[in-house]
Parts: structure tokens; C-alpha cells; sequence
């Protein structure tokens, strides 16, 4: 590689927090998730993380199976590292998360690390009408939801995952997540390096405030020193702005429509490439340059896409 500093990109294409209702836009068939993470690719994106949806009510979908249409396009189309949630839905068990990572043995697997309240439900306030009917009571529901990830159940993850050579995007909603990851650095289950997705902006999480990200990248910085990665994800309309402070102090960024529908205010993104492309366009004006595929696994550590199980 040269000496200009590479920003890895991850595009999470579709996910568990928006409804198919939210936007035209938002992936839903193997078809559009293949299309969808191809073209993100192609915009700069090294990093696709992908959940699968029932293609006809868009229902988030964790059976493996559902992930095997697309992940072999995706493969057979692009360079990508395949980052496989283990998030999948709040409202499914710890072992109904993990299978697609586990049976599919992908380069890298999302890991939530830690137990928290989920806040969906004030989507509804921008959001009144809905095609299928589990829309409406999967956002209100989320009011009563906790979001499980015990340290038993992390420990089964790293446990179950990490034989298969499957490094994580640890996803740190708080300060105490990162906490929790030194913990598991300390018992000696995660190897460096490893890959710290800071998020902002989830109700139930940090906020999104400038301040509570330097807070993070302090943190994370005291715990770990040179052994992790930092990248951030910012929610919603924080996206953008978040990733452009990742990009100045060293950092990488995850953008996509799993973690924001907009483009600008107001505005929905009309494709996860044209997120990846405002991306790129505030990491190039930086003077900095976004990583390749290949890049990526070397600044990761990864095991190779002609190791995984798909």
C-alpha cells in the first residue's frame, strides 16, 4: 500500500431498523440486496454488511438460506469483504442471530456488545402509513424491547464464530460496550486486530453529539492503543457529519440505508451508492483515499474471500 492514509468503507445495505414503508429505496429481494451492495462497491465501498428480509414483506429474515441467493452474486460480482449481521433482529434469539455467520463462515461478523433498550418507536412520528402489518408493531414494540447480548451470549458468539476464522465489526452503542470488549481482549478472545464500529444516535445508545464522539475515540484509545481499527456509525441524519469527524481524526465510516434512509435533509438516498459516494467525496476532500477490498483485509487482518463457506 502507499503512505496516503486508505479509510475503509462499510455499506450496510439493508437491515433491521427501517420497514420496507420508510422508502422505495430500501433493498428487499436477493435480487435488490445483490444490486444494491454490487453498486455500492463499485461507488468505494470494501466492506458490505448484509441482513436478509422475506422478499415479499421485506420482514427481517435470519435464516441462512435467505442469505445464500445473494452472497453468491455478491461474490461472483465483486472483490467484497462480506461482513454478516449476528444483530439481526432485536426480537430474535441469540442463536437464530448468529446461524447465517455460522453456517456461511463469512470474513467478518457484526458482534453488538452489550444489552440495551432499542428504541425504535420514534420512527413513528415521521412515519404513519405501512404496507404490511408487522411494520407498525415492530416500531411501537421496540418501547418495552431490550435488546439482548448477555456475556454469556457473547462469549458463545466469539466461542462459535472464531473457529471458522471469522474476525468481528464489534458495534459499541455506549461507553460500557467498549468496556465489555476489553473484557473479552483481557480473557483472551479476541485477537487483535480487531474492528471497533463506534454507533451514535440510537435512542437507548450514546448521543450523537460531536462531544460524544471524541468521548468514544478517547475510550477506545486508553483500552485498546494501536491493537484495534475505529470506524463509526452515525443513525440517521447524524451520518454524514459523523463520518466526515471519523475521516479527520484517523478513522473509518460505515454508511448505508440499514443505518440511514437520507441523502440531505429531507431527502431520501436513492441508492446505497449514492451514500458511499458523498462518503468518499468528504474522505477525498480530506486528501485522504478509500480502501480497497484488498486493502481492507490487510489493514484487518482478514482470513480471504476464498474462505468463506458461500
Amino acid at each position: 500500500m502507499s503512505t496516503q492514509r486508505k479509510v475503509i468503507i462499510t455499506c450496510a445495505v439493508t437491515g433491521a431498523i427501517h420497514t420496507p414503508s420508510m422508502s422505495p429505496y430500501l433493498p428487499v429481494t436477493a435480487q435488490e440486496i445483490a444490486d444494491a451492495a454490487v453498486g455500492a462497491v463499485e461507488a468505494g465501498a470494501a466492506i458490505i454488511h448484509l441482513h436478509a428480509r422475506d422478499p415479499v414483506t421485506g420482514k427481517p429474515d435470519q435464516r441462512p438460506e435467505a442469505f445464500v441467493p445473494f452472497l453468491k452474486d455478491i461474490k461472483a460480482r465483486s472483490d467484497a469483504v462480506i461482513n454478516l449481521t449476528t444483530g439481526g433482529s432485536p426480537y430474535m434469539t441469540v442463536q437464530e442471530r448468529m446461524q447465517p455467520a455460522k453456517v456461511l463462515k463469512p470474513e467478518v461478523a457484526s458482534m453488538n456488545m452489550g444489552t440495551m433498550n432499542f428504541g425504535l418507536f420514534p420512527m413513528l412520528q415521521r412515519f404513519k402509513e405501512f404496507k404490511f402489518e408487522w411494520e407498525r408493531p415492530y416500531l411501537e414494540g421496540s418501547k418495552d424491547l431490550i435488546f439482548r447480548n448477555t456475556y454469556g451470549d457473547l462469549e458463545t458468539v466469539l466461542t462459535e464464530l472464531s473457529v471458522n476464522d471469522t474476525r468481528y465489526e464489534f458495534e459499541c452503542y455506549d461507553t460500557s460496550h467498549l468496556y465489555n470488549l476489553a473484557h473479552f481482549v483481557d480473557r483472551g478472545l479476541v485477537k487483535a486486530p480487531f474492528f471497533v464500529q463506534t454507533v451514535f444516535g440510537i435512542l437507548g445508545g450514546i448521543g450523537s453529539h460531536p462531544e460524544d464522539v471524541m468521548h468514544m475515540k478517547r475510550t477506545a484509545d486508553r483500552l485498546f492503543g494501536a491493537d484495534y481499527r475505529w470506524s463509526v456509525l452515525g443513525a440517521g441524519r447524524s451520518q454524514m457529519p459523523i463520518a466526515a469527524m471519523s475521516a479527520s481524526m484517523g478513522g473509518n465510516v460505515r454508511v448505508g440505508l440499514e443505518d440511514s434512509l437520507w441523502i440531505g435533509a429531507g431527502k431520501l438516498a436513492e441508492s446505497n451508492a449514492q451514500q458511499v459516494r458523498k462518503a468518499r467525496e468528504i474522505i477525498e476532500g480530506l486528501g485522504l483515499a478509500v480502501a480497497t477490498p484488498a486493502e481492507a483485509r490487510e489493514i484487518l487482518a482478514l482470513k480471504g474471500k476464498d474462505a468463506v463457506a458461500f
